[in-house]
């Protein structure tokens, strides 16, 4: 019997170790996969040999796999490596895949992960190499080609829309102007900001302003608009892009720097700072700039149950995929209705999302620039349905043991 081995890599999401339950519990109830492996820290724990028996951990105890569902982050641990291409660095792997006597390798991340699932399929058809080579999509930005929506984005909306409700009910409280300014994550594209209009139920207006990075910003129209909500209401809150840029191209954030590192090069302030200061200075009334961060990203107590049902979906659907024959393709869903929601799974070649990127349509976005229309909206709000089931111990998200990550680091300390 072939063994499968699987992957994580990128950034994290609060649902990206939904996908590896599914994919781990459809290999254990398989008659043809005998060993499941895992890579910890993606490709590059492939290339040093640092490999886990996720079969041994949850045959069992194929409850735990509950708690993996639903834990954040990555249960085998990232990377950031992108294959380079040349015969020494495919030699390695496939070395590697040879001694652990894989037929079946799971790759669960972006667009350079993808292009990882692509690049690796080719070479071993050229070579004559008889893996199966899939790829499992996840991120927060929804910036994937050839689905629907990405794994990751819905938790990572529900969370940024409920943050932007609970800076609108915190700010009610106080009759004095005041603005403050949330800076969500999207360097390139703005699905997530806009995202933050979720939170406009029962007559709330917040957010009042918002900005995506896919139409030039202007700074002077910014305190334009942030005026005008002024005179109508004390309190007014604007969501920005991270990735905002004027139009010439330059980040809006590069106009403020917090110092240099070590190699010279400016530290640069987030966009939300430097609009801060801006407001500051022009409008004279009480500022304040949110960077949630990472939090947007790991927040697995508040997920959206219909992303973490998808996740796994999506990760079973892979794992089917390989044992199938099928390689260089990664799992995917297709949106047939919005009321009903539902959706169809499959698959699609990898060189539909390997190294590209899906931006908001502009048609998507006011004319004005500063909010985003009806369709957007429509698109949205069933991605953040449902409550998922998290476990709960001692008051806090029973979330999965990953001390073998610590593991790994302590063997490389030594």
């Amino acid at each position: 019997m072939k063994n499968i081995i699987i992957g994580q890599s990128g950034g994290p999401t609060s649902v990206i170790n939904s996908s590896l339950a599914g994919a781990i519990e459809y290999a254990l109830q398989s008659d043809e996969v005998g060993k499941i492996y895992g890579m910890v820290n993606g490709i590059e724990g492939l290339m040093q040999d640092y490999i886990i028996d996720l079969g041994e951990m949850f045959r069992p105890v194929p409850h735990e796999l509950n708690r993996l569902k639903h834990s954040p982050a990555m249960f085998l641990g990232s990377c950031r490596y992108k294959i380079t291409g040349n015969d020494e660095e495919y030699e390695r792997i496939f070395e590697f895949l040879k001694a652990y006597d894989v037929g079946w390798f799971i790759y669960i991340g972006g667009n350079d992960s993808m292009d990882t699932v692509q690049k690796l399929s080719a070479e071993a058809a050229k070579r004559g190499i008889d893996v199966k080579f899939v790829g499992i999509p996840k991120t927060i930005d929804n910036d994937l080609n050839g689905i629907d929506h990405s794994p990751g984005f819905g938790s990572a909306a529900k969370y940024i829309a409920t943050c932007v409700r609970e800076v609108a009910y915190d700010t009610s409280i106080y009759s004095i102007k005041a603005v403050h300014i949330i800076e969500a994550m999207g360097r390139d594209a703005g699905w997530l900001t806009a995202a933050s209009v979720l939170a406009r139920q029962d007559n709330m207006p917040a957010p009042h302003l918002v900005y995506l990075p896919e139409i030039p910003f202007s700074v002077d129209r910014f305190v334009s608009d942030v005026r005008k909500k002024l005179y109508v209401y004390n309190s007014v809150i604007a969501v920005v892009s991270e990735g905002i840029r004027d139009d010439e191209g330059n980040y809006i954030s590069a106009r403020s720097t917090t110092g240099a590192d070590r190699f010279g090069h400016a530290r640069l302030s987030g966009a939300a700072a430097y609009l801060k200061t801006v407001v500051e200075e022009q409008i004279g009334c009480k500022v304040r700039a949110l960077e949630p961060s990472v939090l947007q990203r790991s927040a697995g107590h508040i997920a959206s149950n219909t992303d973490v049902s998808e996740a796994f979906n999506l990760g079973t659907v892979a794992v089917k995929a390989a044992l199938e024959g099928k390689t260089g393709v990664f799992s995917t869903l297709r949106r047939t209705s919005d009321k009903p929601y539902c959706v169809e799974y499959g698959t699609e070649d990898v060189a539909v999302v390997a190294n590209t990127e899906k931006k908001v349509p502009v048609e998507w976005i006011s004319p004005e620039g500063n909010d985003v229309t009806p369709e957007m909206v429509r698109y949205l709000r069933p991605l953040i349905r449902g409550v998922a089931q998290t476990p709960y111990r001692n008051g806090l998200p029973d979330y999965i043991d990953i001390r073998h990550l610590d593991a790994r680091a302590q063997k490389y300390r030594n």
